[in-house]
C-alpha cells in the first residue's frame, strides 16, 4: 500500500535546474509516472532558468529546444513560459524540419538513395511472386511505379515543403516519416549540421521521450556522447507509457554514468486505490512505484467481466448504473453524466458515436492516420472547418457569422478579387446566391452526403477543393471544368479508393468526428488520452471488437495461451504483445482521478474474474461477472 506524503519530489526541480546550466551541462533522464506533474516541473525549472541566463542567451543567440507530444502541451508550455524567445517549443516533427528544412540537395541525396533501396527491395519482393494478377502484387506494382515516379521528378524539384499539421501528399513534399529519418541521418552523419544544432540549441528537452523514434534518440544519444561538455539532453518519461512499437526499449535502462536519473515518485493526479491499482499492474515490469497524496485517500475502481454476447449499450449503460450506485457520484450516470469512455482503437469509438462511415476507410490507409486523428488534414478540414460552421450558422439562422466564415474561406470574394472587380455589389449578390445553393442541402431536414456537399462545392466554385479530392471527383466521374495534372499529387490508389468509400458518409458523421478528434465527446482510446485525466474513466476490453494484432487483453489476463513466436520472443528477451497490452492497461487505467471501470468483454467470464483476481489486481468484492 503507497504511503501518503506531499513532500517526496522537491529536491526533483533543483537537479534538473543545475543539469541545463551553461557552465555545467549534464545530461539526464527524468523518471516522471502518470500524473507526476512533469509539466509543471519544467515550466518551473524554464522559468527559473530565463530569470538567470535568458539576458545571456538572447546576447548569443541560444535557445533552449522543448519537444513536446503533441500541439496542444506545445501551445500550452509556450503560455506558461510567456512566449519568450529563448525556448523554442515544438512537436518532434516541427523540430526537425526547423531542422533540416534549408539542406535542400542534401536532403535531395537522401530521398534519391532511400528510394532505390525501397525500388530494388520491392522488385525483389514482386520477382518472387509467382501471381502478379492477386491484389498484393498488383499493389505493389502500383508502388514501384509510384516510386519511380518520384525518383524521375526529383531533380526539377527547387525546394521540397513540409507541414507538420498537413498531408503532404504533393510530389515536392516530404512525409512525417521521412523527416525523421533524414534528421536522424544528417545528426550521424554531418559534422557541420551537428554543430549548427549544438551551437543553437545547448539544451534539447524531449518530453515523452519513450514514444520518440528510436532512430532519432539513438542519434540524439550519439550526439550527446561526441559533445557532452557542450549539451545537455534531458528525457522526460515513464518506459511504462510507451505506446508505440516504434519508440526506444528500455529507454532510461543502462545510461552512461554521467546521467543524472531523478524520478518524480508522487502521483497528483489519483485516488490512492487508483494508484494502488496501476503500481500493481506495472510491478513485474519495473517495480516503479508512485505515491498519492495526504488529501488523495480513497477511490473505487471496479472491474466487470461481461458475456461477449451480451448487447454493448445496454450493458455499458447498466455498468454506469453500477458505478452511480457504488460511488454515489451523479455524474456516472443520467443525461448528465460526465464519463470518458476508453476504446482499444478509435474504430471502436468511430462505431459508438456514429462516425465509422466515414473514418473506416481513411483510418485504414497508414499514410492518412495521423492527420486524420489530429484533425489536420486539408482534405477533412474542407467539411470540418468550413462547411460544419457554415452548417452550424446556417442551423441558428445567423447570416453574419454566415457571411463571415464565406468572407474567410472563399477565394471569391477575397481582398484581391473584390478590388479588382468593378461591381462589387453583383459580385457578393452572386456568392451569396451559391451560399443558399449549398446550404439548401439541410433545408427540411435533409441528410446530404459528403459527395454531394462536395460536387456542389466544385459545381459552384465556392471554395478551393484539395488537390486529393479534385482527382476523387474526377475518378467518380464528376464533369470538372479543373485540370489536373497527372502528376499533381503523388497519390496511390489507396488513398483515393478510401476517399471515395468515406464520401459516401452521411454529412452528420463529420460532426461527430469533429466532436471526437476535439475531445468535445465522452469517447477516447487507450492510447490517445496519454497526458490526460478524467474523474470518472470506463475503459473498455474487446479483442475481438478492436481486430488488433499489436495487442491482446485476453493473453495478458491468461484467456488465451501463448503462442510459440510469443515463447520465442520471451526467450529472447524480445518484447512481446503481452508487455505491449499491459502498458496500454496501465495508460488506460492511470487516467482516472476518483473512480475507475474496467468492462472486459469475454467468452469466458468465469475464467477472466478468477485471472484478474488471482493477479491481485482486484479483490473479489470488486469483480463483477455480467452474463
Amino acid at each position: 500500500m503507497a504511503e501518503y506524503t506531499n513532500e517526496i519530489d522537491t529536491p526533483v526541480d533543483d537537479v534538473i535546474y543545475e543539469s541545463i546550466k551553461p557552465s555545467s551541462p549534464q545530461s539526464f533522464f527524468l523518471f516522471a509516472g502518470a500524473g507526476s506533474g512533469k509539466t509543471r516541473t519544467l515550466v518551473n525549472v524554464l522559468a527559473r532558468f530565463k530569470e538567470e541566463f535568458g539576458q545571456e542567451y538572447k546576447l548569443r543567440n541560444k535557445r533552449i529546444a522543448i519537444i513536446t507530444y503533441t500541439n496542444a502541451a506545445a501551445n500550452e508550455i509556450t503560455h506558461r513560459l510567456e512566449y519568450s524567445s529563448i525556448f523554442n517549443i515544438s512537436t518532434i516533427h516541427s523540430f526537425c524540419w526547423e531542422l533540416i528544412k534549408s539542406f535542400t540537395p542534401d536532403i535531395k541525396t537522401w530521398i534519391k538513395s532511400n528510394l532505390v533501396v525501397e525500388i530494388a527491395e520491392l522488385q525483389g519482393q514482386q520477382s518472387k511472386s509467382r501471381d502478379t494478377s492477386n491484389k498484393t502484387s498488383i499493389g505493389r506494382a502500383k508502388k514501384i511505379e509510384s516510386k519511380n515516379r518520384r525518383l524521375a521528378s526529383l531533380e526539377t524539384i527547387q525546394k521540397f515543403i513540409y507541414n507538420p499539421n498537413g498531408d503532404n501528399l504533393t510530389k515536392d513534399s516530404l512525409n512525417h516519416t521521412e523527416v525523421i529519418s533524414i534528421t536522424a541521418d544528417f545528426i550521424k552523419s554531418k559534422d557541420l549540421f551537428k554543430k549548427i544544432l549544438i551551437s543553437r540549441y545547448p539544451v534539447i528537452l524531449i518530453d515523452e521521450s519513450q514514444d520518440t523514434k528510436k532512430e532519432l534518440i539513438d542519434a540524439l544519444f550519439e550526439l550527446q556522447s561526441q559533445y557532452e561538455e557542450r549539451l545537455s539532453l534531458g528525457l522526460f518519461g515513464d518506459t511504462m507509457q510507451r505506446i508505440y512499437a516504434d519508440g526506444r526499449e528500455n529507454l532510461g535502462i543502462g545510461l552512461p554514468e554521467k546521467w543524472v536519473k531523478p524520478a518524480k515518485k508522487m502521483n497528483h493526479r489519483s485516488k490512492s486505490r487508483i494508484i494502488d491499482l496501476i503500481n500493481k499492474i506495472r510491478e513485474d515490469i519495473d517495480g516503479q512505484e508512485q505515491f498519492p497524496r495526504i488529501e488523495n485517500k480513497g477511490g473505487i475502481a471496479r472491474f466487470f467481466a461481461v458475456a461477449r454476447t451480451k448487447d454493448k449499450f445496454e450493458t455499458e449503460e447498466q455498468i454506469r448504473q453500477k458505478m452511480y450506485e457504488a460511488t454515489k457520484d451523479d455524474k456516472w450516470n443520467g443525461n448528465d453524466s460526465e464519463v470518458m469512455t476508453l476504446t482499444l482503437e478509435h474504430h471502436m469509438a468511430a462505431s459508438r458515436m456514429g462516425f465509422f462511415n466515414f473514418f473506416a476507410p481513411l483510418y485504414g490507409v497508414d499514410k492518412l492516420k495521423t492527420s486524420l486523428l489530429d484533425g489536420s488534414s486539408s482534405s477533412v478540414n474542407l467539411f470540418t472547418k468550413i462547411v460544419l460552421p457554415l452548417h452550424k450558422a446556417h442551423i441558428k439562422k445567423n447570416k453574419f457569422e454566415i457571411a463571415n466564415i464565406v468572407k474567410q474561406h472563399s477565394h471569391l470574394i477575397d481582398k484581391h478579387t473584390l478590388q479588382n472587380d468593378d461591381n462589387k455589389l453583383q459580385l457578393l449578390h452572386i456568392v451569396n446566391n451559391k451560399v443558399n445553393e449549398l446550404l439548401s442541402f439541410w433545408n427540411e431536414d435533409n441528410h446530404p452526403t459528403l459527395l454531394e456537399i462536395l460536387k456542389k462545392i466544385q459545381e459552384t466554385n465556392l471554395f478551393k477543393i484539395p488537390p486529393v479530392l479534385k482527382v476523387v471527383l474526377k475518378r467518380v466521374n464528376v464533369d470538372s471544368d479543373v485540370e489536373i495534372e497527372d502528376d499533381e499529387t503523388t497519390e496511390e490508389d489507396e488513398v483515393l479508393t478510401a476517399w471515395e468509400e468515406a464520401l459516401k458518409a452521411n454529412f452528420a458523421e463529420i460532426i461527430k468526428y469533429n466532436e471526437y478528434i476535439n475531445e468535445e465527446s465522452k469517447f477516447g482510446t487507450h492510447q490517445g488520452v496519454k497526458g490526460l485525466e478524467f474523474e470518472r474513466v470506463m475503459v473498455i476490453i474487446d479483442d475481438e471488437e478492436s481486430k488488433g494484432f499489436m495487442f491482446s487483453y485476453d493473453k495478458l489476463f491468461g484467456l488465451k495461451p501463448l503462442t510459440s513466436t510469443d515463447k520465442k520472443n520471451i526467450d529472447e528477451g524480445k518484447e512481446t504483445g503481452i508487455e505491449r497490452t499491459m502498458r496500454l492497461f496501465y495508460v488506460a487505467c492511470s487516467r482516472a482521478k476518483e473512480s475507475l471501470a474496467v468492462v472486459g468483454y469475454t467468452d469466458l467470464p468465469e475464467g477472466l474474474k478468477k485471472n484478474i483476481i488471482s493477479n491481485e489486481w482486484f479483490s473479489d468484492d470488486e469483480v463483477e461477472i455480467i452474463i
